[in-house]
């Protein structure tokens, strides 16, 4: 390395060594947001059951819907759920070839994939630390394998640097730690930490460094004879009388700096995708369907809620049966639990107390689109051995996930070709939200194909999702802020007269299935225990 061609900082540096070694940073930035928390969940709810005949009214039929009727009939409740649509599951879907839905703006999300293959526009990856929803799986039957997060085969990508070539992650890895073990090692060297680091300790953290980087012994990191066992080969070893084996050749450090691509390394970094993650076996809607299995008798579909009344003994929701109509209709219960989103919540006529209103409202939702792809054969695994995993890019793709199952298979197979938050970095989330299903299809292939040239041969037919042009959504999560926590969260999630809300918003698991199922949890406990005082 020329390290006269860059010289950090100790901001640069510091950042340099937080983005080699810095899932405890990335935990900790994570966590202030309520993203990366452990889950709470210790086992079981233990419900006391009611005291006489009590009648539940639960709305919505989603993930924390269906758990709350699950456990609330097993403790003796009589329970109801009013889904707005014709469909259980909300945000835990799966399109499959033959699926079809109209988004707001009139335009029709068709998938009309020819294979197995199948795209999950909302959640779909399970952290091994979401201990609830591994727990409700074991017990529910539902059938778990392995979602593969980072592998070193997969790729980044930036537009502007490297001719546009993607490069392997786990190569960037290896280059970012050999760069910054020749920074440290250069530092202890010269006697830079000799205020915080004894000569024996300097002495063994040089040794360390060398192993660790892969430095030669001039404590330089380059291409030497060790590399290619580290990094990869330019020419892999061979048998016979094939070529001799050779290195392949690291990138220089400044390209490297000011390419992003040590930043996209950080996308691996977070608690909350620690391995091993899991994913159903089939699609994130096995969860959806197994709750379903236990509760779909309680479920009243087409239902679009109006009005939450309350009384002093008795909760009183009016809604339109779809199924009859447009009648309206009302249910009387002892209690409600509402799991309709914030989003859609907040413009409903709700009899609430003006602190719980104001939480309502108060919450944003956060923007995400992804687009899937099917191909007529699986390039990235037999051109490119990237088997699952993920690659990242500065493109508006952000991301391309590849399948963990089917692997080595002939014929069709879907790709989960572009993904983005609005709270991810650049907000490419609007834009995407503007084009019709077509152009989405249409502006994945084209800036895919930087990517994976093989998209214009291959290609078949592919499907969207845009989170803000759902009705029954209007975006994909709850998108809290720790001042928005401070002042709302608490009088959000307790009992307000009748009505309890529940859902991934209500949880510092916002997005994921697990604040889901825990804020449904908590929000029985709470009922069973004012019921029973």
């Amino acid at each position: 390395m020329d390290t006269g061609s860059f010289n950090p900082s100790r901001r640069q540096l510091l950042k340099m060594i937080g983005q080699v070694a810095g899932a405890a940073a990335m935990y900790q930035a994570m966590t202030s947001l309520g993203f990366a928390q452990d889950s709470g969940y210790t086992g079981q709810v233990a419900l006391q059951g009611p005291r006489q005949g009590r009648r539940v009214l639960i709305l919505g039929a989603g993930v924390a819907g269906m758990a709350a009727a699950y456990e609330m009939r097993r403790a003796g409740y009589e329970v109801k759920i009013l889904e707005y649509q014709n469909r259980h599951g909300g945000r835990c879907l799966t399109l499959r070839g033959g699926d079809r839905y109209t988004e707001m703006g009139g335009h029709e999300i068709a998938c009309n994939f020819e294979g197995d293959g199948y795209f999950n526009p909302g959640p779909w990856r399970l952290p091994v630390h979401h201990r609830a929803v591994f727990d409700y799986c074991r017990r529910l039957g539902v059938p778990l394998h392995p979602f593969i997060m980072h592998n070193e085969k997969a790729y980044l990508h930036s537009s502007r640097a490297f001719g546009g070539q993607p490069q392997r992650v786990g190569q960037v890895a290896t280059d970012v730690r050999g760069h910054v073990s020749e920074l440290l090692a250069k530092s202890l060297d010269q006697g830079g930490l000799d205020e915080t680091v004894s000569t024996e300790d300097r002495e063994k953290l040089l040794e360390g460094l060398r192993e660790w980087g892969v430095l030669d012994h001039n404590l330089r990191y380059g291409t030497n004879t060790d590399l290619g066992g580290v990094r990869g080969w330019e020419v892999p070893p061979g048998g016979g009388l094939m070529p001799d084996q050779k290195a392949s050749n690291p990138l220089e450090l400044s390209p490297l700096l000011q390419s992003g691509l040590w930043d996209q390394l950080f996308n691996f970094n977070g608690y909350s995708y620690s391995s091993p993650m899991f994913e159903p076996a089939g699609g994130m809607d096995a969860i959806a369907d197994a709750f379903a299995r236990e509760v779909s008798d309680t479920i009243q579909f087409n239902a679009r809620v109006t009005r939450i009344a309350q009384g002093d003994t008795s909760v009183t929701v009016t809604y339109e049966d779809r199924d009859r109509d447009g009648m309206m209709r009302e249910e009387t219960a002892d209690w409600c639990i509402c799991t309709i989103p914030l989003s859609v919540l907040a413009q409903l006529d709700v009899d609430c107390s003006e602190p719980m209103r104001r939480a309502i409202a108060a919450v944003p939702y956060a923007s995400a689109f992804k687009v899937a792809l099917e191909f007529k054969r699986r390039f990235w695994e037999q051109d490119d051995w990237i088997m699952g995993g993920i690659s990242y890019t500065d493109l508006p793709l952000v991301q391309i996930a590849y399948p963990n199952y089917g692997f080595m298979s002939d014929g069709p197979a879907v790709l989960q070709a572009a993904y983005d938050t609005s709270t991810a970095g650049k907000n490419f989330t609007y834009s995407w939200s503007t084009m019709t299903p077509k152009e989405r299809v249409a502006a994945a292939l084209a800036l895919g194909r930087q990517i994976h040239p093989q998209y214009d041969a291959e290609f078949m037919n592919g499907t969207s999702w845009v989170w803000h042009r759902v009705d029954w959504s209007l975006g994909c999560y709850g998108q809290w802020t720790e001042q928005l926590r401070n002042v709302h969260y608490k009088t959000l999630c307790e009992i307000d007269n009748r009505l309890v809300l529940a859902g991934e918003h209500c949880s510092h698991l916002p997005a994921w299935l697990e604040g889901a199922l825990l804020s449904a949890l908590d929000a029985i406990r709470q009922l069973d225990q004012r019921e029973n005082t």
